[in-house]
Protein backbone atom coordinates (compact mmCIF):
# COMPACT_ATOMS: atom_id res chain seq x y z
CA UNK A 1 0.00 0.00 0.00
CA UNK A 2 1.37 3.23 -0.86
CA UNK A 3 2.48 5.56 2.04
CA UNK A 4 0.92 9.29 2.51
CA UNK A 5 3.83 11.42 1.72
CA UNK A 6 1.81 15.00 1.79
CA UNK A 7 -0.06 16.86 4.45
CA UNK A 8 -3.20 18.69 2.80
CA UNK A 9 -4.09 20.52 5.92
CA UNK A 10 -0.77 22.08 6.91
CA UNK A 11 -0.60 22.76 3.05
CA UNK A 12 -3.40 24.82 3.52
CA UNK A 13 -2.76 26.83 6.32
CA UNK A 14 0.76 27.75 5.16
CA UNK A 15 0.01 28.65 1.75
CA UNK A 16 -3.29 31.09 3.34
CA UNK A 17 -1.10 32.34 5.91
CA UNK A 18 1.68 33.14 2.80
CA UNK A 19 -0.88 34.93 0.65
CA UNK A 20 -2.36 37.03 3.20
CA UNK A 21 0.63 38.10 4.24
CA UNK A 22 1.82 39.38 0.57
CA UNK A 23 -1.50 41.17 0.25
CA UNK A 24 -0.68 43.05 3.02
CA UNK A 25 2.87 44.25 1.36
CA UNK A 26 0.53 45.81 -1.08
CA UNK A 27 -1.82 47.99 0.12
CA UNK A 28 -4.37 45.43 0.58
CA UNK A 29 -4.73 44.48 -3.45
CA UNK A 30 -2.99 41.63 -4.63
CA UNK A 31 -2.49 40.07 -8.70
CA UNK A 32 -1.83 36.56 -7.82
CA UNK A 33 -0.91 34.12 -11.02
CA UNK A 34 -2.20 30.76 -10.92
CA UNK A 35 0.23 28.69 -12.86
CA UNK A 36 -0.25 24.86 -13.41
CA UNK A 37 -3.64 23.71 -12.75
CA UNK A 38 -6.28 24.90 -10.71
CA UNK A 39 -8.43 21.98 -10.64
CA UNK A 40 -7.22 18.49 -11.07
CA UNK A 41 -3.90 18.39 -10.00
CA UNK A 42 -2.64 14.79 -10.80
CA UNK A 43 0.27 15.31 -11.54
CA UNK A 44 1.18 16.79 -8.04
CA UNK A 45 -1.42 14.48 -6.39
CA UNK A 46 0.91 11.54 -8.24
CA UNK A 47 4.69 12.78 -7.07
CA UNK A 48 3.00 13.88 -3.65
CA UNK A 49 0.84 11.00 -2.59
CA UNK A 50 -1.70 12.14 -0.40
CA UNK A 51 -1.99 15.42 -1.98
CA UNK A 52 -5.59 16.48 -2.97
CA UNK A 53 -5.91 17.59 -6.82
CA UNK A 54 -8.47 20.02 -5.88
CA UNK A 55 -6.17 21.48 -3.04
CA UNK A 56 -6.16 24.78 -4.91
CA UNK A 57 -10.03 24.96 -5.01
CA UNK A 58 -10.33 24.09 -1.22
CA UNK A 59 -7.73 27.22 -0.81
CA UNK A 60 -9.85 29.53 -2.53
CA UNK A 61 -12.94 28.49 -0.29
CA UNK A 62 -11.11 29.28 2.70
CA UNK A 63 -10.42 32.91 1.19
CA UNK A 64 -13.75 33.27 -0.36
CA UNK A 65 -14.43 36.52 0.76
CA UNK A 66 -11.15 38.13 -0.04
CA UNK A 67 -10.71 36.69 -3.20
CA UNK A 68 -12.06 37.77 -7.26
CA UNK A 69 -11.84 35.36 -9.61
CA UNK A 70 -10.45 36.38 -13.76
CA UNK A 71 -9.76 33.72 -16.34
CA UNK A 72 -8.24 34.57 -19.28
CA UNK A 73 -7.55 32.29 -22.84
CA UNK A 74 -5.30 32.83 -25.74
CA UNK A 75 -7.30 34.42 -28.53
CA UNK A 76 -4.96 32.01 -31.21
CA UNK A 77 -5.97 28.83 -29.04
CA UNK A 78 -9.47 29.05 -29.66
CA UNK A 79 -9.04 29.90 -33.12
CA UNK A 80 -6.46 26.83 -33.74
CA UNK A 81 -8.66 24.66 -31.29
CA UNK A 82 -5.55 23.90 -29.40
CA UNK A 83 -6.59 20.14 -27.12
CA UNK A 84 -5.58 20.02 -23.58
CA UNK A 85 -4.06 16.39 -23.53
CA UNK A 86 -5.21 15.58 -19.90
CA UNK A 87 -8.67 16.34 -20.67
CA UNK A 88 -8.44 15.88 -24.46
CA UNK A 89 -10.73 19.21 -25.15
CA UNK A 90 -9.96 22.14 -26.91
CA UNK A 91 -8.91 24.50 -24.73
CA UNK A 92 -12.09 27.00 -25.02
CA UNK A 93 -14.09 23.86 -23.88
CA UNK A 94 -11.47 23.72 -20.94
CA UNK A 95 -12.10 27.27 -19.98
CA UNK A 96 -15.55 26.70 -20.12
CA UNK A 97 -15.21 23.63 -17.89
CA UNK A 98 -13.41 25.05 -15.78
CA UNK A 99 -16.30 28.11 -15.34
CA UNK A 100 -18.75 25.54 -14.30
CA UNK A 101 -15.78 23.36 -11.89
CA UNK A 102 -15.42 26.77 -9.91
CA UNK A 103 -19.55 26.90 -9.71
CA UNK A 104 -19.72 23.65 -8.55
CA UNK A 105 -17.29 24.40 -5.64
CA UNK A 106 -19.18 27.77 -4.72
CA UNK A 107 -16.71 30.33 -6.94
CA UNK A 108 -17.31 32.02 -9.83
CA UNK A 109 -15.28 34.48 -11.95
CA UNK A 110 -15.70 38.02 -12.38
CA UNK A 111 -14.33 38.01 -16.40
CA UNK A 112 -13.04 36.21 -19.03
CA UNK A 113 -9.96 37.97 -20.50
CA UNK A 114 -9.24 36.65 -24.82
CA UNK A 115 -5.94 37.68 -24.79
CA UNK A 116 -3.68 38.91 -27.69
CA UNK A 117 -6.80 39.12 -29.43
CA UNK A 118 -5.85 40.33 -32.93
CA UNK A 119 -9.68 39.90 -34.93
CA UNK A 120 -9.71 36.04 -34.75
CA UNK A 121 -13.75 34.90 -35.92
CA UNK A 122 -13.53 31.63 -33.67
CA UNK A 123 -12.29 34.41 -30.31
CA UNK A 124 -15.51 36.60 -31.50
CA UNK A 125 -18.29 33.75 -31.58
CA UNK A 126 -16.91 32.48 -28.16
CA UNK A 127 -16.88 36.12 -26.77
CA UNK A 128 -20.72 35.93 -28.37
CA UNK A 129 -21.23 32.72 -27.15
CA UNK A 130 -19.97 33.62 -23.68
CA UNK A 131 -21.67 37.33 -22.85
CA UNK A 132 -25.09 35.47 -24.09
CA UNK A 133 -25.28 33.27 -20.98
CA UNK A 134 -24.12 36.12 -18.35
CA UNK A 135 -20.05 35.86 -18.59
CA UNK A 136 -18.53 39.53 -18.86
CA UNK A 137 -15.68 39.22 -21.87
CA UNK A 138 -12.75 41.52 -21.77
CA UNK A 139 -10.27 41.97 -24.33
CA UNK A 140 -6.48 42.50 -24.64
CA UNK A 141 -4.48 43.56 -27.83
CA UNK A 142 -1.25 42.26 -29.00
CA UNK A 143 1.52 45.25 -27.57
CA UNK A 144 4.03 46.18 -29.57
CA UNK A 145 7.45 44.73 -28.31
CA UNK A 146 6.16 42.94 -25.70
CA UNK A 147 8.19 42.52 -23.43
CA UNK A 148 11.46 44.09 -24.44
CA UNK A 149 10.23 47.39 -25.33
CA UNK A 150 9.19 48.58 -22.04
CA UNK A 151 8.76 52.45 -23.11
CA UNK A 152 5.89 51.24 -24.94
CA UNK A 153 4.80 48.05 -22.93
CA UNK A 154 3.98 50.36 -20.13
CA UNK A 155 2.34 53.24 -22.25
CA UNK A 156 -1.51 54.13 -22.78
CA UNK A 157 -0.24 52.29 -26.47
CA UNK A 158 0.49 48.99 -24.57
CA UNK A 159 -1.13 48.23 -21.13
CA UNK A 160 -3.14 51.22 -21.68
CA UNK A 161 -5.42 49.72 -24.45
CA UNK A 162 -6.11 47.21 -23.01
CA UNK A 163 -9.71 46.44 -21.52
CA UNK A 164 -9.49 47.36 -17.56
CA UNK A 165 -11.38 44.47 -15.38
CA UNK A 166 -12.88 46.50 -12.05
CA UNK A 167 -12.34 44.35 -9.00
CA UNK A 168 -13.38 44.76 -5.33
CA UNK A 169 -11.52 41.98 -3.76
CA UNK A 170 -8.34 42.57 -1.78
CA UNK A 171 -6.80 38.94 -4.01
CA UNK A 172 -7.46 38.78 -7.25
CA UNK A 173 -6.21 35.76 -8.67
CA UNK A 174 -6.15 35.27 -12.38
CA UNK A 175 -5.67 31.98 -14.12
CA UNK A 176 -6.03 29.84 -17.32
CA UNK A 177 -6.64 26.44 -18.96
CA UNK A 178 -3.27 26.23 -19.69
CA UNK A 179 0.31 27.27 -20.07
CA UNK A 180 0.80 30.75 -21.98
CA UNK A 181 -2.82 31.71 -21.72
CA UNK A 182 -1.51 35.69 -21.08
CA UNK A 183 -1.65 35.58 -17.06
CA UNK A 184 1.44 37.54 -16.04
CA UNK A 185 0.19 39.96 -19.09
CA UNK A 186 -3.23 40.25 -17.46
CA UNK A 187 -1.55 41.00 -14.00
CA UNK A 188 0.47 43.83 -15.12
CA UNK A 189 -1.97 45.47 -17.02
CA UNK A 190 -4.09 45.65 -13.94
CA UNK A 191 -1.50 46.86 -12.36
CA UNK A 192 -0.90 49.71 -14.66
CA UNK A 193 -4.24 50.82 -14.85
CA UNK A 194 -4.00 50.75 -10.91
CA UNK A 195 -0.91 52.19 -10.24
CA UNK A 196 -2.66 55.34 -12.59
CA UNK A 197 -5.16 55.83 -10.92
CA UNK A 198 -3.28 55.96 -7.54
CA UNK A 199 -3.46 52.22 -6.37
CA UNK A 200 -0.80 50.59 -5.10
CA UNK A 201 -1.60 47.04 -5.83
CA UNK A 202 1.10 44.25 -6.44
CA UNK A 203 1.83 41.24 -8.10
CA UNK A 204 2.65 37.48 -7.02
CA UNK A 205 2.77 33.91 -8.37
CA UNK A 206 1.34 30.69 -7.67
CA UNK A 207 2.76 28.16 -9.14
CA UNK A 208 3.47 24.77 -7.22
CA UNK A 209 6.34 23.20 -9.14
CA UNK A 210 9.66 22.71 -8.93
CA UNK A 211 9.47 23.39 -5.57
CA UNK A 212 12.15 26.54 -4.52
CA UNK A 213 13.24 24.26 -1.17
CA UNK A 214 13.53 21.26 -2.33
CA UNK A 215 17.25 20.84 -4.11
CA UNK A 216 17.87 21.35 -7.92
CA UNK A 217 18.11 17.39 -8.41
CA UNK A 218 15.60 16.11 -5.75
CA UNK A 219 13.13 13.47 -8.00
CA UNK A 220 9.92 15.99 -7.17
CA UNK A 221 11.98 18.48 -9.25
CA UNK A 222 13.29 15.84 -11.76
CA UNK A 223 9.66 15.01 -12.16
CA UNK A 224 8.66 18.44 -13.20
CA UNK A 225 11.52 18.45 -15.63
CA UNK A 226 9.96 15.27 -16.99
CA UNK A 227 6.30 16.99 -16.92
CA UNK A 228 7.36 19.75 -19.19
CA UNK A 229 10.30 17.71 -21.56
CA UNK A 230 7.70 18.30 -24.72
CA UNK A 231 8.18 22.20 -24.16
CA UNK A 232 12.08 22.12 -22.78
CA UNK A 233 11.66 23.31 -19.44
CA UNK A 234 14.34 22.94 -16.77
CA UNK A 235 15.33 23.57 -13.54
CA UNK A 236 18.10 26.14 -11.86
CA UNK A 237 19.07 27.27 -8.99
CA UNK A 238 18.18 31.24 -8.88
CA UNK A 239 21.39 32.84 -9.39
CA UNK A 240 19.49 36.09 -8.45
CA UNK A 241 18.47 34.85 -4.80
CA UNK A 242 21.77 32.99 -4.56
CA UNK A 243 23.53 36.49 -5.07
CA UNK A 244 21.38 38.57 -3.05
CA UNK A 245 20.94 36.07 -0.06
CA UNK A 246 23.24 33.84 -0.47
CA UNK A 247 20.43 30.85 -0.55
CA UNK A 248 20.02 27.94 -2.58
CA UNK A 249 16.13 28.23 -3.84
CA UNK A 250 15.41 26.30 -7.21
CA UNK A 251 13.07 27.80 -9.86
CA UNK A 252 12.81 27.03 -13.80
CA UNK A 253 14.04 28.16 -16.65
CA UNK A 254 11.64 30.98 -18.21
CA UNK A 255 11.11 32.54 -14.70
CA UNK A 256 14.81 33.15 -14.64
CA UNK A 257 15.11 34.37 -17.98
CA UNK A 258 12.36 36.78 -17.90
CA UNK A 259 12.95 38.20 -14.37
CA UNK A 260 15.45 41.34 -15.81
CA UNK A 261 12.83 42.49 -17.97
CA UNK A 262 9.74 41.76 -15.55
CA UNK A 263 11.60 43.22 -12.95
CA UNK A 264 12.06 46.57 -15.30
CA UNK A 265 8.52 46.25 -16.20
CA UNK A 266 7.46 46.11 -12.21
CA UNK A 267 10.05 49.27 -11.79
CA UNK A 268 8.58 51.76 -14.33
CA UNK A 269 4.88 50.64 -13.48
CA UNK A 270 5.35 51.55 -10.00
CA UNK A 271 7.72 54.57 -10.27
CA UNK A 272 5.05 56.33 -12.27
CA UNK A 273 3.99 58.60 -9.17
CA UNK A 274 7.20 58.03 -7.81
CA UNK A 275 5.88 55.26 -5.09
CA UNK A 276 8.00 53.64 -2.65
CA UNK A 277 7.08 49.88 -2.63
CA UNK A 278 8.01 46.34 -1.58
CA UNK A 279 10.06 45.14 -4.54
CA UNK A 280 11.12 41.51 -5.32
CA UNK A 281 15.11 40.49 -5.68
CA UNK A 282 14.54 37.39 -7.56
CA UNK A 283 11.93 35.01 -9.45
CA UNK A 284 11.86 32.79 -6.02
CA UNK A 285 10.62 36.27 -4.13
CA UNK A 286 7.79 36.41 -6.19
CA UNK A 287 6.34 33.17 -5.32
CA UNK A 288 3.99 31.98 -2.60
CA UNK A 289 4.78 28.55 -2.89
CA UNK A 290 4.70 26.38 0.10
CA UNK A 291 4.14 23.22 -1.31
CA UNK A 292 7.31 21.98 -0.23
CA UNK A 293 6.38 22.60 3.77
CA UNK A 294 3.51 19.56 3.40
CA UNK A 295 5.92 17.23 2.37
CA UNK A 296 5.58 14.25 5.69
CA UNK A 297 7.56 11.73 4.28
CA UNK A 298 10.34 12.27 1.78
CA UNK A 299 11.11 8.60 1.10
CA UNK A 300 7.37 8.33 -0.31
CA UNK A 301 7.70 11.18 -2.34
CA UNK A 302 11.10 10.43 -3.72
CA UNK A 303 9.71 7.17 -4.72
CA UNK A 304 6.83 8.40 -6.54
CA UNK A 305 8.68 10.73 -8.55
CA UNK A 306 10.25 8.30 -9.77
CA UNK A 307 7.52 6.51 -10.98
CA UNK A 308 6.34 9.29 -12.56
CA UNK A 309 9.17 9.67 -14.58
CA UNK A 310 8.37 6.26 -16.11
CA UNK A 311 4.88 7.49 -16.73
CA UNK A 312 6.09 10.67 -18.61
CA UNK A 313 8.18 8.34 -20.76
CA UNK A 314 5.63 6.28 -21.93
CA UNK A 315 2.77 9.28 -22.23
CA UNK A 316 5.87 10.75 -24.76
CA UNK A 317 6.35 7.71 -26.79
CA UNK A 318 2.83 7.37 -26.98
CA UNK A 319 2.00 11.07 -28.26
CA UNK A 320 5.27 10.85 -30.58
CA UNK A 321 3.72 7.24 -32.21
CA UNK A 322 0.24 8.94 -32.97
CA UNK A 323 2.13 11.69 -34.43
CA UNK A 324 0.97 14.31 -31.66
CA UNK A 325 4.68 15.10 -29.59
CA UNK A 326 8.14 14.84 -30.58
CA UNK A 327 10.70 12.16 -30.09
CA UNK A 328 12.99 14.33 -27.72
CA UNK A 329 10.67 14.84 -25.52
CA UNK A 330 10.85 10.90 -24.68
CA UNK A 331 14.43 10.70 -25.06
CA UNK A 332 14.88 13.70 -22.74
CA UNK A 333 13.10 11.85 -19.86
CA UNK A 334 14.99 8.79 -20.29
CA UNK A 335 18.14 10.97 -19.14
CA UNK A 336 16.30 11.94 -16.38
CA UNK A 337 15.74 8.61 -15.34
CA UNK A 338 18.86 7.88 -16.32
CA UNK A 339 20.13 10.44 -13.76
CA UNK A 340 18.12 9.00 -10.69
CA UNK A 341 18.68 5.09 -12.04
CA UNK A 342 15.32 4.65 -12.59
CA UNK A 343 14.44 1.74 -15.17
CA UNK A 344 11.14 1.12 -16.59
CA UNK A 345 11.29 -2.45 -15.02
CA UNK A 346 10.79 -0.32 -12.05
CA UNK A 347 7.21 0.16 -12.96
CA UNK A 348 5.91 -3.45 -11.85
CA UNK A 349 2.52 -3.72 -13.88
CA UNK A 350 4.63 -3.17 -17.18
CA UNK A 351 6.36 -6.56 -17.46
CA UNK A 352 2.90 -7.91 -16.28
CA UNK A 353 1.12 -6.69 -19.27
CA UNK A 354 3.27 -7.97 -21.45
CA UNK A 355 3.16 -11.38 -20.02
CA UNK A 356 -0.49 -11.31 -20.14
CA UNK A 357 -0.60 -10.20 -24.03
CA UNK A 358 2.17 -13.05 -24.61
CA UNK A 359 -0.25 -15.53 -22.72
CA UNK A 360 -3.14 -14.23 -24.84
CA UNK A 361 -1.28 -15.17 -27.65
CA UNK A 362 -0.38 -18.54 -26.91
CA UNK A 363 -3.89 -19.30 -26.41
CA UNK A 364 -5.01 -17.50 -29.64
CA UNK A 365 -7.73 -15.56 -28.15
CA UNK A 366 -6.70 -12.35 -29.51
CA UNK A 367 -8.86 -9.95 -31.89
CA UNK A 368 -8.18 -10.11 -35.48
CA UNK A 369 -4.53 -11.97 -34.57
CA UNK A 370 -3.60 -8.97 -32.14
CA UNK A 371 -2.95 -10.22 -29.08
CA UNK A 372 -3.15 -7.01 -26.14
CA UNK A 373 -2.35 -7.84 -22.43
CA UNK A 374 -3.05 -5.19 -19.01
CA UNK A 375 -2.33 -5.00 -15.98
CA UNK A 376 -3.27 -3.09 -12.91
CA UNK A 377 -1.50 -2.61 -9.33
CA UNK A 378 -4.37 -2.31 -6.49
CA UNK A 379 -3.75 -0.47 -3.77
CA UNK A 380 -2.80 -3.23 -1.67
CA UNK A 381 0.13 -4.38 -3.82
CA UNK A 382 -1.59 -7.05 -5.73
CA UNK A 383 -1.41 -7.35 -9.47
CA UNK A 384 -4.36 -8.25 -11.80
CA UNK A 385 -3.99 -8.83 -15.40
CA UNK A 386 -6.23 -8.64 -18.33
CA UNK A 387 -6.57 -10.01 -22.40
CA UNK A 388 -8.18 -9.12 -24.96
CA UNK A 389 -10.51 -11.66 -26.54
CA UNK A 390 -13.23 -12.20 -29.28
CA UNK A 391 -15.98 -10.58 -26.17
CA UNK A 392 -13.66 -8.09 -24.72
CA UNK A 393 -11.16 -6.05 -24.97
CA UNK A 394 -7.83 -6.03 -22.92
CA UNK A 395 -9.51 -3.51 -20.34
CA UNK A 396 -12.46 -4.57 -19.91
CA UNK A 397 -11.63 -8.22 -18.67
CA UNK A 398 -8.86 -6.45 -16.53
CA UNK A 399 -11.40 -3.88 -14.90
CA UNK A 400 -13.65 -6.54 -14.06
CA UNK A 401 -10.66 -9.19 -13.18
CA UNK A 402 -9.99 -6.13 -10.72
CA UNK A 403 -13.45 -5.98 -9.30
CA UNK A 404 -14.07 -9.45 -8.63
CA UNK A 405 -10.41 -10.02 -6.92
CA UNK A 406 -11.94 -6.45 -4.89
CA UNK A 407 -15.28 -7.95 -3.89
CA UNK A 408 -13.66 -11.66 -3.45
CA UNK A 409 -15.73 -13.11 -6.14
CA UNK A 410 -14.47 -16.20 -7.38
CA UNK A 411 -13.16 -15.87 -10.87
CA UNK A 412 -14.94 -18.51 -12.52
CA UNK A 413 -18.33 -16.88 -11.89
CA UNK A 414 -19.50 -14.69 -14.44
CA UNK A 415 -20.27 -11.11 -13.68
CA UNK A 416 -22.17 -9.97 -17.10
CA UNK A 417 -25.34 -11.31 -17.99
CA UNK A 418 -24.92 -13.47 -21.45
CA UNK A 419 -28.12 -12.53 -22.68
CA UNK A 420 -27.15 -8.71 -22.21
CA UNK A 421 -23.60 -9.36 -23.96
CA UNK A 422 -25.18 -10.84 -26.84
CA UNK A 423 -27.74 -8.10 -26.99
CA UNK A 424 -24.86 -5.57 -27.39
CA UNK A 425 -23.06 -7.65 -29.83
CA UNK A 426 -26.11 -7.91 -32.05
CA UNK A 427 -26.54 -4.29 -31.68
CA UNK A 428 -23.00 -3.68 -32.88
CA UNK A 429 -22.46 -5.86 -35.54
CA UNK A 430 -25.94 -5.80 -36.99
CA UNK A 431 -27.06 -2.22 -36.62
CA UNK A 432 -24.09 -0.45 -36.12
CA UNK A 433 -22.40 -2.47 -38.44
CA UNK A 434 -19.11 -2.47 -36.97
CA UNK A 435 -16.23 -4.65 -37.71
CA UNK A 436 -15.95 -6.26 -34.07
CA UNK A 437 -17.91 -7.34 -31.25
CA UNK A 438 -15.54 -7.27 -28.78
CA UNK A 439 -16.66 -4.81 -25.94
CA UNK A 440 -14.62 -1.94 -25.15
CA UNK A 441 -14.71 -0.31 -21.53
CA UNK A 442 -17.09 1.72 -21.73
CA UNK A 443 -19.76 -0.55 -23.32
CA UNK A 444 -18.24 -2.72 -20.29
CA UNK A 445 -18.97 -0.41 -17.33
CA UNK A 446 -22.73 0.28 -19.09
CA UNK A 447 -23.36 -3.56 -19.22
CA UNK A 448 -22.46 -4.35 -15.75
CA UNK A 449 -23.89 -1.87 -14.49
CA UNK A 450 -27.01 -2.95 -16.35
CA UNK A 451 -26.28 -5.98 -14.98
CA UNK A 452 -26.23 -5.25 -11.20
CA UNK A 453 -30.52 -4.49 -11.75
CA UNK A 454 -30.95 -8.08 -11.16
CA UNK A 455 -27.63 -9.40 -9.83
CA UNK A 456 -26.27 -8.83 -6.90
CA UNK A 457 -22.64 -9.78 -7.16
CA UNK A 458 -22.73 -7.50 -10.20
CA UNK A 459 -23.91 -4.70 -8.07
CA UNK A 460 -20.76 -5.42 -5.43
CA UNK A 461 -18.70 -5.63 -7.97
CA UNK A 462 -19.61 -2.21 -9.74
CA UNK A 463 -19.58 -0.92 -5.89
CA UNK A 464 -15.97 -1.51 -6.17
CA UNK A 465 -15.00 0.32 -9.30
CA UNK A 466 -14.39 3.36 -7.03
CA UNK A 467 -11.10 1.88 -5.56
CA UNK A 468 -9.11 1.72 -8.53
CA UNK A 469 -8.72 5.70 -9.14
CA UNK A 470 -4.95 6.20 -8.40
CA UNK A 471 -4.08 3.00 -9.30
CA UNK A 472 -0.83 2.33 -11.60
CA UNK A 473 -2.23 0.59 -14.85
CA UNK A 474 -0.08 -0.47 -18.08
CA UNK A 475 -1.74 -1.91 -21.87
CA UNK A 476 0.61 -2.76 -24.05
CA UNK A 477 -1.69 -1.41 -26.92
CA UNK A 478 -2.88 1.83 -27.22
CA UNK A 479 -6.97 1.95 -25.78
CA UNK A 480 -9.22 2.36 -27.94
CA UNK A 481 -12.02 5.84 -27.74
CA UNK A 482 -13.78 4.15 -25.85
CA UNK A 483 -11.24 2.21 -23.38
CA UNK A 484 -9.55 5.86 -23.05
CA UNK A 485 -13.28 6.92 -21.40
CA UNK A 486 -13.86 4.71 -19.31
CA UNK A 487 -10.43 4.30 -17.76
CA UNK A 488 -10.00 8.52 -17.78
CA UNK A 489 -13.32 8.28 -15.30
CA UNK A 490 -12.43 5.27 -13.21
CA UNK A 491 -9.19 8.00 -12.66
CA UNK A 492 -6.59 4.83 -13.23
CA UNK A 493 -2.92 6.60 -14.05
CA UNK A 494 -2.03 4.54 -17.12
CA UNK A 495 0.61 3.91 -19.74
CA UNK A 496 1.12 1.65 -22.26
CA UNK A 497 3.91 0.44 -24.75
CA UNK A 498 2.12 2.15 -28.17
CA UNK A 499 1.61 -0.84 -29.60
CA UNK A 500 -2.02 0.13 -32.08
CA UNK A 501 -4.82 -2.22 -30.94
CA UNK A 502 -5.90 -2.88 -34.62
CA UNK A 503 -4.94 -2.84 -38.11
CA UNK A 504 -7.25 -0.12 -39.19
CA UNK A 505 -5.66 3.52 -39.81
CA UNK A 506 -9.48 4.83 -38.28
CA UNK A 507 -10.45 3.04 -34.96
CA UNK A 508 -13.79 4.00 -33.16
Amino acid sequence: MSKIGFDNEKYLKEQTTAILERVGCFDNKLYLEFGGKLCYDYHAARVLPGYDPNVKIRLLQVLKDRIDIVLCIYSQDIESGRVRGDFGITYDSAALKLIDDLRKWGLDIIALVITRFDGQPAAEIFKNKLERRGVKVCFHYPIKGYPEDVDTVCSDEGFGKNDYIETKKPVVVVTGPGPNSGKLSLCLSQLYHDHKMGLKSGYAKFETFPIWNLPLKHPVNIAYEAATADIQDFNLVDPFHLNVYNKTAINYNRDIESFPILKLILDRIISKNNEIMPMYNSPTDMGVNRAGFGIIDDAAVRESSRQELIRRYFRYRTEYILGQGKKDASERVLALMGELGVKISDRKVVETARKAAEEAEIKGKGNDGIYCGAAIELSDGRIITGKNSRLMHAASSLILNAVKVLANIPDEIFLLSPHIIEQISKLKKGIFSAESESLDLEETLIALSISATSSHTAELTMNKLSMLRGCDMHMTHIPTPGDKAGLNRLGVNLTTDGLFSSRNLFIT
